[in-house]
């Protein structure tokens, strides 16, 4: 067999992070467009939660197999295929005609976008060598993060602009594009097509067990997240959330075992063993957890508290990104000088918790301006974090688990961001009563300034409706809405204050990792 076509390293990177910047973007990109979705299919607006969840539930079972799945088919053609699954779906999604067509095009786009964040991740750890490889997560860390910053203000603009059809349509000339580039330059290494040659001759045992399993508890555990707060958690008088969390916890603990015993596992655990791996697979499940937490926290805020409409908002977010980039590629440039990627991920997550902090220190009286640089401060911390995380992750994974390991890290990072979105909402809703109530205890007619301000009120509401029972009405409504205001944004900073600390205590975990530093002639590959 001929050798394939050698490509210069950087135009394969550009190829694969294309898919790669596609499939992450389609889980924040809806988040702002649920409520028109709902009103063009005829559903409710609680219903539609369902286009979020099933496409995190598919991409979710997909993720830890996807190294199974690459070694038996072909990494190369397991990638194209998911691309072109992807591109399709996504074009089934923009001409759904109900709800119920929406949410099974949802599932075949999910399970297609599965494969394509560790696949991606693995071709560039296998095409760049060892002192380049700060560089190259450099570059998957500007896709991973840019992604869910810049969906909800694209999501935004189509919707208003167009319609929500194109925030899935948008997707048919980019995966076409991403299809044709990789098809061009992605090849499979050596090792691999040596790997695939010798499964052939091995009789195919295929993990349906593990795989039932993995399914049954996924899908318990997002629609635990995305139905809980919903359905007031163990307060359900149904028991539903009772029920789902029992099958959930049993399904988990029945996954471990069986997939522990197992000698050709689905789901391989063993890579947790890496004392490296599982602290970096805690700090990317809590590091995404604030990044998609904020990100859907802040636009609602802007939205609800500031009057901006979706793409305004969206703008607000926008600037972080380019700041981001800048953190990235200093980042990549320390990584290849040797720089220990334990003090980079540290650096990042303190500089993440100010910027939370900082977030939980805004008040109502607050300039666009103002909101854009905590944001800034954020996520360039998580810029800081990412590709060191990923080197130090990888670093003393044998070959042999290295598809897994990419595969576990990629499923914890997804689920980090449904966890986070779960966090803040239960949060908002939560401490908003808890403010509503601590203000109530003032506003009563003892107080001088309840009473100045009904004094006030009073006489223009008397020129709006000439009735002075409507007038004491409207005063009191007035103050009524003042109130829920002030104890929305309380709730609000009260949620980006828990991200800072959250943060925060992450940093301090960091401690805990071996050394992390590329050495010169050391060979780092996936799969």
């Amino acid at each position: 067999m001929a050798s394939p076509r050698v490509f210069n390293p950087w135009l394969i990177a550009l190829a694969v992070v294309i898919p790669t910047f596609m499939e992450v973007l389609d889980t924040t990109i809806a988040n702002v467009a649920l409520r028109y979705i709902a009103g063009g299919l005829s559903a409710a607006v609680t219903d539609s939660e369902w286009v979020i969840t099933s496409y995190l539930a598919a991409n979710a079972i997909i993720l830890p197999i996807s190294g199974w799945l690459a070694a038996h088919i072909g990494r190369r053609r397991y990638f194209l295929g998911s691309i072109a699954l992807f591109t399709i779906s996504s074009v089934l999604c923009g001409t759904a005609t109900n709800l119920g067509q929406l949410i099974v095009f949802r599932v075949m786009q999910g399970s297609a976008g599965g494969g394509l964040q560790p696949s991606s991740q693995a071709i560039l750890l296998d095409t760049f060598p060892p002192e380049k490889q700060g560089a190259a997560q450099t570059l998957f860390g500007v896709a991973a993060l840019l992604a869910p910053v810049l969906g909800p203000t694209l999501g935004g603009w189509l919707t208003d602009q167009y319609s929500w059809n194109w925030i899935f349509l948008i997707n048919a000339p980019v995966g076409l594009l991403a299809f044709c580039f990789c098809y061009i330059v992605v090849s499979d290494p050596q090792y691999l097509r040596d790997a695939k040659s010798e499964s052939r001759k091995q009789p195919l045992h295929f993990d349906t067990i593990g795989l039932g399993l993995l399914s049954l508890t996924l899908v318990c555990w997002e629609t635990l997240l995305s139905k809980g707060q919903e359905w007031d958690w163990f307060n359900d008088p149904f028991w539903r959330i009772q029920i789902l969390t029992l099958i959930f916890i049993l399904g988990l603990v029945s996954l471990v075992v069986w997939e522990i015993r197992h000698s050709s596992p689905i789901v391989n655990f063993r890579p947790l063993l890496d004392r490296n791996f599982s602290i970096s697979c805690i700090v990317i499940f809590c590091a995404f957890g604030v990044l998609y937490g904020s990100s859907t926290l802040l636009p609602g805020m802007l939205e609800a508290l500031f009057g901006y409409d979706a793409f305004h908002a969206g703008l607000v977010l926008s600037p972080a990104g380019l700041f981001t980039i800048l953190a990235i590629i200093v980042v990549g440039i320390a990584l290849g000088r040797g720089f220990d990627a334990r003090w980079l991920i540290a650096t990042g997550l303190v500089i993440v918790a100010i910027g939370n902090f900082w977030m939980s220190q805004l008040n109502l009286d607050i300039a666009p301006v103002q909101v854009v640089w905590p944001r800034v401060v954020m996520v360039a911390g998580l810029g800081l974090v990412f590709a060191p995380l990923n080197v130090a992750a990888y670093l003393y994974i044998p070959q042999a688990m290295r598809g897994a390991a990419v595969g576990l890290l990629a499923l914890l990072r997804n689920e980090g961001g449904s966890v986070g979105t779960s966090l803040g909402q239960t949060i908002l809703e939560r401490r908003d009563q808890v403010h509503a109530l601590r203000l109530n205890e003032s506003l009563d007619p003892l107080n001088p300034a309840v009473n100045s301000f009904l004094d006030q009120s009073a006489p223009v509401y008397f020129q709006q409706s000439g009735d002075p029972v409507a007038t004491s009405q409207m005063a009191l409504q007035a103050l009524e809405n003042l109130r829920q205001v002030q104890a929305s944004s309380l709730a609000y900073f009260d949620c980006f204050l828990v991200f800072a600390v959250l943060a925060g205590t992450l940093a301090l975990l960091v401690l805990l990792m071996k050394r992390s530093v590329v050495p010169k002639g050391a060979h780092i590959a996936a799969e």
